[in-house]
């Protein structure tokens, strides 16, 4: 994968602050042609002219005022690293040194995939370096931030409390590096890269495949990822830039590091098979349901907690399920072939229902509304293409509310 270099950048960055090579090579304690070079091997690598050479400085162009924008969002980030670090200095007296120990991309890298893996030899496969380079590159950052970043278990390398925080600050900047190219590209009319979703199980049936598959047709050049992991796994990750959103059922206390939009209010459905002995009335009572069996999410689920709460208002004990599943799959086929029941999403349904094997049945839930929207991690600014999508997903919620 292609990354800017973040030595090439900071450069740029300087120039772009100072208006000229000369006056920025003061600031960055390099020669003026040292300075020229790497922003022409910026320029090159992006196949973009960043500056206007003026005889009164240098001037950004649109290429390079989209780049400096992700310039500096990735260098408050680095400092803030660093300033953590002297902080944490004046603690224990460990030595900090200058920022450019982490201008180099390939040891963020390192650094954010052992945080993943715990594992050296497989970010040294994942990187197609040595281990003794990986170990060497996390060596150099713990001695600039004068910190250990990991720490050796049974369990692997597993980052310390500052070594978690500052791997998802590194996640940050090589989302903002990766998106560089794509800003350009964007700016040409061009959509392309790679979005990553994380799709709660209120999305995944009908509203993202409606929703991708309308984009992929205007961006063919874009490519869609999704991850189906638990909604806290999916936060820890939106968080350090590792997926552009989340879309799906929305959830209380998020905290203050994230953003929420509602798209529609969805309402959860008793649904059974077609031909099921409760079908065939016009409306159903609680009573009703008395001696059926059910298939649930699993006890803790928010829509778990809705059913009980539902349950619990009609003075009723909730229904104790046969099965707890949160796999679609299994839930589908032991509808279609027993006698079940569940409360589910009727979206999640939608192909079932609309073919006719499953129903929904006449029984109402007041109180079961569940809002369905779009996380995003606060004051990101994602990429081209995860704003195309985003765009589609409101265009379709919008029919639905």
């Amino acid at each position: 994968m292609f990354l800017v270099s973040l030595r090439h950048l900071h450069a740029f960055n300087a120039v772009a602050a100072s208006g000229g090579i000369r006056r920025s090579s003061e600031s960055l304690y390099r020669a003026s042609s040292a300075v020229a070079r790497s922003v022409a091997a910026l320029e090159e690598s992006l196949d973009a002219q960043l500056f206007e050479r003026k005889g009164r400085g240098m001037l950004l162009t649109a290429a390079g005022d989209v780049v400096r924008k992700r310039a500096d969002r990735i260098e408050a980030e680095l400092h803030a690293v660093r300033e953590e670090a002297v902080r944490l200095r004046d603690r224990n007296g460990a030595k900090v040194g200058g920022i450019e120990a982490l201008l180099n991309e390939r040891r963020l890298q390192a650094a954010s995939l052992l945080a993943e893996v715990h594992h050296m030899p497989s970010v040294a496969h994942a990187m197609g370096v040595s281990q003794s380079a990986v170990s060497q590159a996390i060596a150099r950052l713990e001695d600039m931030l004068g910190q250990p970043l990991f720490l050796r278990t049974a369990h692997g390398m597993v980052p310390t409390d500052a070594g978690r925080r500052w791997t998802e600050s590194f996640d940050r900047v090589l989302a903002e590096l990766r998106h560089i190219p794509e800003d350009i590209a964007a700016l040409a009319g061009v959509v392309l890269g790679v979005v990553t979703i994380g799709a709660l199980p209120l999305a995944r049936s009908q509203l993202l495949p409606v929703a991708i598959s309308s984009v992929l047709k205007r961006h063919p050049r874009l490519q869609i990822r999704s991850l189906e992991s638990p909604y806290e796994e999916l936060t820890a990750s939106l968080l350090s830039g590792r997926i552009d959103f989340i879309v799906g059922a929305q959830r209380a206390g998020g905290g203050d590091a994230f953003e929420s939009r509602s798209l529609f209010e969805d309402k959860a459905a008793l649904v059974a098979r077609a031909g099921h002995p409760l079908s065939k009335r016009a409306r159903l009572t609680l009573d009703d349901l008395a001696g059926f069996p059910w298939c649930l999410s699993r006890s803790g689920t928010p829509l778990r907690e809705s059913l009980v709460q539902f349950f619990e208002r009609q003075g009723k004990q909730a229904p104790s399920p046969a099965v707890e599943t949160g796999d679609l799959a299994l839930l589908r086929g032991l509808l279609l072939s027993s006698d079940m029941l569940t409360v589910l999403s009727a979206h999640q349904l939608h192909h079932e229902v609309r073919t006719g094997q499953l129903v929904v049945l006449p029984f109402d839930m007041p109180g079961m509304e569940r809002s369905i929207g779009v996380t995003t991690r606060k004051n990101a600014h994602l990429s081209p293409g995860a704003y195309a999508l985003l765009a589609e997903i409101e265009a379709i919620s919008h029919n639905w509310r």
